[in-house]
């Protein structure tokens, strides 16, 4: 439950500090959170936590793609800010260059040869960097890996 009090801890710290965005994106990921732990019926585990948290980092990358093909700078920069939020409580990202190791590592360790390996590799690369790595970076390091 580790992320459910830091996230209370820093809502506190930005109703004090007038945070009106901060306060925002805070409340949305808490209640995103209290969601997922009232479906399951207990407590979440850190890297159940960690999945929400991707997942709602997600929504934002695709929701900011679509509000740039728009071209609407106001919702742009809104959602840009919302996203340096939502990174703070997600674990350091990996480079594309440590993503591809992984990828490789793992080609070699399923013993994938072909794209109907795809998943086996997938599956063995995604437990790695679950909340670390965005899920189609994974999946194209994996295809052209694949492809050679």
């Amino acid at each position: 439950m580790a992320k459910l009090e830091e996230l209370n801890q820093d809502m506190k710290v930005a109703m004090k500090a007038k945070d009106r965005e901060s306060l925002t994106t805070i409340r949305m990921l808490k209640s995103a959170l209290q969601n997922e732990q009232i479906s399951k019926g207990e407590e979440l585990t850190d890297d159940e936590e960690l999945t929400v948290l991707a997942r709602e980092k997600k929504q934002r990358l695709e929701s900011l793609h679509e509000f740039q093909e728009a071209d609407r700078k106001d919702l742009v920069e809104k959602l840009e800010k919302e996203l340096s939020i939502v990174d703070r409580y997600l674990p350091e990202q990996l480079t594309e260059e440590e993503i591809s190791q992984i990828v490789q590592d793992a080609v070699v360790q399923t013993g994938a040869d072909s794209m109907k390996d795809m998943g086996k590799v997938m599956g063995a690369i995604l437990p790695k960097v679950k909340g670390k790595a965005d899920g189609s970076l994974v999946s194209s390091l994996v295809k052209k890996e694949l492809s050679k």
